[in-house]
């Protein structure tokens, strides 16, 4: 947890265990808005969408301007679960719904966890009582909704920022769950991000697309993009001030202030991953446009064999080549520059070594460069030519410990 969570106005959050994971561990997760809140979501593009991936985005269709509640479960996805799963997303949402005496289409409704096995959601009905009982206004209910919602995350991931627009406080702090099967195909995890602030439907839509697609689509811990994916904002109005619109002035610093802090959860997520020894930043410039450089930085962050190679500090920066000359961007490869930093923080302890020059190996002292792989954080700078096209990506190393918490998953 950070030293300090700035909480917005006017919203509560609980987490208890209600039984689904079979140690007993917390697994159900509430946050809830006192005033009804504008509401945005973002979703996995993955064809298996699960039930309350599919819910939600009827429900946003339905009321994207007065929901009050978030639920979720983890220890089942309830996913390529057919007609039942859906239904049980339905309960779930009408279990908050009916304790706070809510409206239907009020709560929207998240799942983590096994795949293929239908959701005991008796268990969420049963624990309503609890989790209602259990909501705090402060740091002690957002940490503990943090925690429910982990499956084989070994920490919760919390973030939070404070800025003023038109002399008005705003505030927003997110939780976010993920540590495997995580991949850039809108969110790659589970997300819930809350604000005071006044947002129209539309500003709340477009500033949460931009945050996520600054954030939490780049990165990778292993390749596999999620069925249950879902990153919601939730803006309940309760700080005052004006509406917040897409043409406002207000609208950018809002924007810079949740990407802020959808980096940061972003980032906690790859730190996170699972079996991850090193955290990676992959940085590819000199493209004709950022789209193409996005195609090379996430070819090196999903490939295996780099992965690995960082994993054992082995200084194999011929497979960084390999994967952007498979990426499919165009570039001259002659025009290669590749420099490699290692560190806790990018250039603060070992400075850059300059490994690849026009394409080909510099004569570098190969003990620096083993040294600057062998480090906990890394970073690969690998510029392509002296165009305007740039990306960034964070991904992580791929251990012996990635596979056997995968090899093991379900049993």
């Amino acid at each position: 947890m950070p030293d300090v969570i700035h909480l917005p106005t006017g919203f509560s959050f609980a987490g208890v265990a209600c039984g689904i994971k079979a140690d007993a561990r917390p697994d159900l997760a509430l946050i809830f808005s006192d005033a009804p809140a504008v509401a945005a979501a973002v979703f996995t593009q993955n064809r298996y969408a699960a039930a309350p991936v599919q819910y939600d985005r009827i429900l946003l269709e339905a009321n994207p301007e007065a929901v009050h509640a978030v639920i979720i479960n983890s220890g089942n996805a309830n996913a390529v679960t057919g007609p039942a799963g859906l239904a049980n997303a339905r309960l779930m949402a009408e279990a908050v719904e009916h304790i706070f005496g809510l409206p239907p289409w009020s709560a929207l409704v998240m799942s983590t966890g096994v795949i293929g096995v239908q959701l005991p959601v008796e268990r969420i009905q049963a624990a309503m009582p609890a989790l209602f009982g259990a909501l705090k206004a402060d740091e002690n209910g957002f940490e503990a909704a943090a925690w429910a919602m982990m499956t084989t995350d070994t920490r919760p991931k919390t973030a939070s920022a404070r800025l003023v627009i038109d002399e008005t406080p705003i505030h927003i702090a997110g939780m976010s769950k993920g540590s495997g099967m995580i991949h850039p195909n809108m969110a790659t995890m589970l997300g819930v991000l809350v604000t005071d602030a006044r947002l129209t439907p539309a500003a709340a839509q477009q500033a949460l697309r931009l945050a996520a697609d600054a954030s939490f689509n780049r990165i990778s811990v292993d390749g596999d993009t999620s069925t249950n994916d879902t990153v919601a904002l939730l803006a309940n109005g309760m700080a005052g001030g004006p509406h917040i619109e897409t043409e406002t002035p207000g609208f950018d610093a809002f924007v810079r202030a949740l990407t802020d802090v959808s980096i940061t959860l972003a980032q906690a997520i790859v730190r996170d991953g699972e079996g991850a020894t090193k955290f990676v930043t992959v940085q590819v410039s000199g493209l004709a446009d950022d789209a193409a450089a996005h195609r090379v930085a996430e070819a090196i962050a999903t490939s295996p064999l780099v992965k690995t190679a960082i994993y054992g500090g082995d200084a194999n920066w011929g497979r960084i080549l390999a994967a952007a000359g498979y990426s499919g961007a165009d570039f001259d490869p002659d025009a290669a520059e590749l420099w490699i930093t290692g560190g806790a923080h990018a250039d603060a302890y070992l400075p850059s070594l300059h490994i690849v020059s026009k394409g080909m190996p510099l004569d570098y002292d190969e003990a620096a460069s083993s040294e600057r792989f062998a480090q906990p954080e890394l970073l690969i700078d690998l510029r392509l030519g002296d165009g305007p096209g740039r990306d960034v990506m964070w991904t992580c190393d791929l251990s012996h410990e990635y596979v056997t918490i995968n090899g093991e998953y379900r049993t």
